[in-house]
């Protein structure tokens, strides 16, 4: 009953996963290179943990409801004064528990393992003692809003679950035997009354103590490796030293748990570095092998793109070995990487979303250099973007930001002397594009965009100056041989700016280099004009029919009124917004507000809807989506029904959109791909911690669409002269210009 609120939100879910036979089939038809052949397990620490309280009933009843169907809930043993068994993820109750609040005269110092520690102590405690002791995040990077509301959960509560698979790790057996009490009687107990699958423990002592208890037909036991210069307890051996004879753990274990790095190592510079033979000596030896410190939310090896999938697959679809199951916080993640994500071989790319690239792949090298783009190809794009500027000898160029400081070294080189602050451009001090010469940009090295620095969290440092500038001539013939892509997106900003006071008219050069391309005339090839500014595309749909155009609305909103969705379908075929225009963060610790009406709106206006921008690192991502990019996309395509994405990571977008269990029937769709809600969680979290909601976005309103017309361009000899007149005569609107070219095709994850 004292957990009567959760259950009442978690039941409808229950009872839907039996509907989900196939969550856990395997769709392939060739084993895997397990030892049993069979699909690697997913066992979840602590159940859901990397989003409710380790341990906590909702946690587990989370793992169970949105895994695979033969999920292992792990709990991590600990016992009472009165010997009773809990699950708890430390040894000491104050580092995820209100104990110190509730007991605080009953802190004790005790010796564990040769160390002194204060704290408090299971052993202090009768299980009647921990009634009134509520669980609380452990990890303080993650939300606090679920703190105090579930108790301490004894194993046989956890049982009383009736998870598909029970995982018991007993970490600190030599403790509670040095304080008379039983580990082994407690497992005896627990045996007799539901089945147990896993027993494991760092312990050499204490599974040898076990082994003659329990069959290996049903209850296989795992040595728990720690770090490699740890000291086993009971051997005085560093588990470093007990890795180098497996064959003596077959002796007492069926199988081994070691942390992910014991099998692909990562290097000091945060890169991989090629795989130990571990893998291959347990099996040799016949162990088992499971990996552990699975997380969503710390950052991974750069070469996983901050894509937690890819680091799944990684240690079970590399084509060499994987292992027997892992262990993870985010048990989510790792069904969706299993069961949809992996051996995917020649399965079929489902039509939507359409992918568009943002300055190439720019999350793995420099934006709008020909590695981002040739990166993005490879990885699967549809769509390739190219923002335009404007060079001092007017050469249109690909570059993310007219400010020169943003992406290039241009800051160490000898144009400092150029640095202005140009209030309408709204960059602050810059060193701008339409200074130098395309010879003089050419001489900087591009620079890689850090858009989540302040988090700690950088991309590829290796590559951070590699690639080459474009022209915007360059990336249209690059464009037009990429057979695989189907089009073309050309980002035009600052026109307004640039006619009214350096005499450019970008429109025109634009056009003019656009005329002269090979992609002009390839008419299987979309061009898409992109612009925040309606008067842009204005001038654009006199001038061709060729074009699909695109309104970007470039602030965040909640809404946007009838009459202004009517005047941009008169001047578009498709409107870009931002994540938050459809799902707004609205709370700290990046939980969503309710979903809005914008995408639905739009739709009823035949506009087709692209959002803005999708990234992988976790920081960007919402809590609500569990901070998994394959949720977070899912969620807008299958959940919103949006038409495409931008995205400085194709391959995630590729790989989402290549997966198995899209488009199967609803009954059949396994919980881990189906669409999220937003705002679903509050329900859960406890009253008293709800955040504050933030201020709502603006409505998008008539006189938001209704620009200006652009300013006639300034010559050499002070006259001006407008942008070149439409066919009827009428000289187009202003912008602050981003226009959109696209081309067709299709591109094969590699």
């Amino acid at each position: 009953m004292r957990n009567l609120r959760c259950l009442v939100y978690l039941l409808p879910l229950i009872f839907s996963v039996s509907l989900v036979c196939a969550q856990g089939s395997d769709p392939t038809t060739s084993p895997w290179p397990t030892k049993t052949g069979e699909r690697p397990l997913v066992i979840a620490r602590g159940g859901f943990s990397g989003l409710f309280p380790d341990s906590s009933h909702n946690a587990y009843m989370m793992a169970v409801v949105k895994s695979v169907s033969n999920i292992i809930l792990w709990c991590d043993v600990q016992l009472t004064r009165d010997n009773i068994g809990i699950c708890f993820p430390y040894l000491n109750l104050e580092n995820s528990s209100t104990i110190a609040s509730k007991f605080a005269k009953r802190e004790s110092t005790y010796n564990v393992n040769g160390v002194s520690v204060k704290g408090y102590f299971p052993i202090d405690f009768t299980i009647a003692d921990l009634d009134n002791v509520f669980l609380t995040q452990g990890i303080y990077s993650r939300s606090p809003y679920f703190d105090g509301s579930y108790n301490i959960l004894t194993v046989e509560d956890v049982a009383d679950i009736k998870p598909p698979g029970l995982w018991l790790n007993i970490q600190h057996d030599v403790f509670y035997t040095q304080h008379n009490l039983s580990m082994r009687s407690c497992l005896m107990d627990a045996s007799k009354k539901f089945q147990i699958n896993y027993i494991s423990s760092p312990e050499v002592n204490f599974l040898t103590s076990i082994m003659t208890i329990f069959s290996p037909n049903t209850t296989k036991l795992v040595f728990v490796f720690l770090g490699p210069h740890e000291t086993e307890p009971t051997t005085n051996q560093t588990y470093g030293n007990l890795l180098r004879n497996l064959t003596r753990i077959t002796t007492f274990a069926q199988g081994i748990l070691v942390p992910k790095t014991y099998i692909w190592p990562t290097g000091t510079d945060s890169y991989l570095q090629p795989p130990t033979s571990l893998v291959a000596d347990a099996r040799k030896a016949g162990l088992e092998v499971f990996a552990s410190d699975f997380v969503n939310d710390f950052p991974l090896a750069y070469n996983y793109s901050y894509d937690p999938v890819q680091e799944y697959l990684q240690f079970v679809d590399n084509g060499e070995f994987a292992v027997d199951g892992v262990v993870s916080d985010d048990p989510l993640t790792a069904s969706a990487a299993f069961v949809c994500l992996s051996r995917l071989g020649k399965n079929k790319t489902q039509e939507k979303p359409l992918i568009i690239s943002f300055e190439g792949a720019s999350g793995d090298y420099p934006g709008c250099t020909d590695l981002a783009y040739q990166k993005a190809v490879s990885d699967g794009v549809d769509i390739i973007d190219c923002p335009v500027q404007i060079t001092s000898d007017r050469i249109p160029i690909c570059l993310g930001s007219i400010n020169l400081l943003d992406r290039t070294s241009v800051g160490q080189s000898d144009f400092t002397s150029f640095t202005a602050t140009i209030p309408e451009l709204n960059t602050g001090p810059g060193i701008f594009a339409f200074r130098l010469t395309w010879d003089e940009i050419q001489r900087l090295d591009p620079v890689l965009a850090q858009p989540f620095l302040n988090y700690s969290m950088s991309r590829n440092p290796i590559f951070k100056n590699a690639g080459h500038f474009m022209r915007l001539s360059d990336f249209l013939d690059f464009a037009s041989n990429a057979t695989s892509v189907s089009g073309v997106l050309i980002n035009i900003k600052n026109a307004a700016y640039l006619a009214a006071n350096q005499g450019f008219s970008v429109t025109d050069l634009v056009m003019d280099v656009l005329n002269k391309s090979r992609i002009n005339n390839q008419r299987t090839t979309k061009i898409l004009i992109e612009s925040s500014d309606s008067a842009v595309l204005k001038l654009f749909k006199a001038r061709s029919d060729r074009h699909e155009l695109v309104y970007e609305v470039d602030e965040n909103i909640r809404d946007a009124l009838n009459s202004t969705i009517a005047d941009i379908s008169e001047f578009a075929n498709s409107v870009i917004v931002g994540k938050e225009s459809v799902f707004p963060k609205s709370y700290s610790y990046r939980f969503l507000g309710e979903q809005t009406d914008v995408v639905a709106k739009l739709h009823a206006f035949k506009l087709h809807v692209y959002v803005q921008f999708f990234d992988n690192e976790f920081v960007s991502l919402p809590r609500d989506f569990f901070l998994d990019p394959y949720v977070d996309i899912n969620s807008f395509v299958n959940g919103v029904k949006v038409d495409g994405v931008i995205t400085s990571y194709p391959a995630t977008a590729s790989k989402y959109r290549r997966n198995r269990c899209l488009g199967l029937p609803a009954d059949k769709t396994p919980a881990y791909m189906r669409p999220e809600a937003s705002h679903q969680f509050f329900s859960l979290m406890t009253p008293q911690l709800i955040p504050p909601a933030e201020a709502p976005f603006p409505v998008l309103e008539d006189a938001d669409v209704a620009q200006g017309p652009i300013p006639p361009t300034r010559t050499s000899n002070g006259t001006t002269s407008p942008p070149r007149a439409s066919p009827s005569g009428q000289p187009p609107k202003t912008v602050m210009l981003s226009i959109v070219f696209v081309v067709g095709a299709t591109v094969l994850l590699c």
